[in-house]
């Protein structure tokens, strides 16, 4: 109940005082800032509005980009029957997602294990202390820390996030895959990078701004870079603490409790947030696999 409360507090909070204000230029804006049917028309009655061509006459000139991957991507726009898109999608996405996961349950395990032969006095053998250094690295963690505190901040970074929280973040910020940075970079989730030819340059972009949105080259990327960004990043520190309450009261990682710390992900706070969980609840049929549905109505 704490949590839940903690939750409430948070978003009633955002929604008053704009609290996530002060986050906003620390994470990526939503990838849908610029539109997959990006165009450009030309304003030839700014001159002579005599002789120029209505505005409205002139058919706009598509830009056509070639994709930044190989992977063949799914013509999500062609499919118009809305359940069909989402299931397709899902599929689409949703193993990328469960293999994150699984390797994130499976340092996670390596975790508690070691902070329990830490804890008990026993040291750690040679491969096992590489193993740790190398997930210090990864997560930037404290290296002059001691080893018990090291693998306590591991234990709040290295952990699954609810493939359901996933999949509608995916969806939200990618227009269901069928935006121009899904399309041509494999971004599903808005996120940016600040090297010059990093990825795709968006194009509302403010004059005088360096970032790009981020391309990938396969779909394991795209997903794994989104972990990263919730794991490690600052700005999402809420959201680990929360992930790390539900742990420590040995409570299940709701998506809905969790999607709490995610204000800092878009510019709109606790607007996004709340469209992020009524997403969550009205696609509750799609996030079942259809070998599952299949097994439970057997049963």
């Amino acid at each position: 109940m704490k949590i839940i409360l903690l939750v409430r507090v948070v978003l009633f909070l955002a929604l008053v005082t704009g609290i996530v204000a002060p986050f906003t230029f620390l994470v990526p804006k939503s990838g849908l800032a610029v539109n997959s049917g990006e165009s450009l028309a030309s304003n030839s009655a700014v001159g002579d509005q005599k002789t120029a061509e209505p505005v409205e006459n002139i058919a706009p000139v598509q830009i056509i980009e070639d994709p930044l991957h190989q992977v063949e991507l799914p013509d999500f726009a062609a499919i118009y029957d809305i359940p069909t898109k989402k299931r397709q999608f899902f599929a689409f996405i949703r193993p990328a997602i469960e293999a994150k996961n699984d390797e994130l349950a499976q340092d996670r395990t390596k975790l508690e294990y070691w902070h329990e032969q830490i804890s008990l006095g026993l040291g750690l053998t040679d491969e096992e202390q590489a193993s740790l250094q190398t997930l210090i690295k990864a997560y930037r963690v404290n290296k002059e820390a001691s080893t018990l505190q090291q693998i306590n901040d591991l234990l709040l970074r290295v952990d699954i996030i609810p493939t359901s929280l996933v999949l509608v973040q995916a969806a939200n910020e990618s227009a269901w895959g069928t935006s121009r940075f899904a399309r041509i970079g494999l971004n599903f989730f808005g996120i940016w990078c600040y090297r010059t030819g990093c990825g795709m340059v968006p194009g509302g972009r403010n004059t005088g701004a360096k970032h790009e949105v981020a391309a990938f080259q396969s779909v394991d990327a795209a997903v794994s870079g989104y972990f990263n960004n919730i794991n490690k990043h600052n700005a999402y520190h809420l959201f680990r603490t929360i992930r790390a309450e539900l742990r420590a009261k040995d409570q299940p990682l709701d998506a809905e409790i969790l999607a709490a710390g995610l204000l800092p992900y878009s510019e709109r706070g606790a607007a996004y947030v709340l469209d992020i969980t009524d997403m969550l609840r009205q696609n509750q049929r799609y996030f079942v696999k259809p070998n599952d549905q299949q097994t439970a109505s057997a049963d």
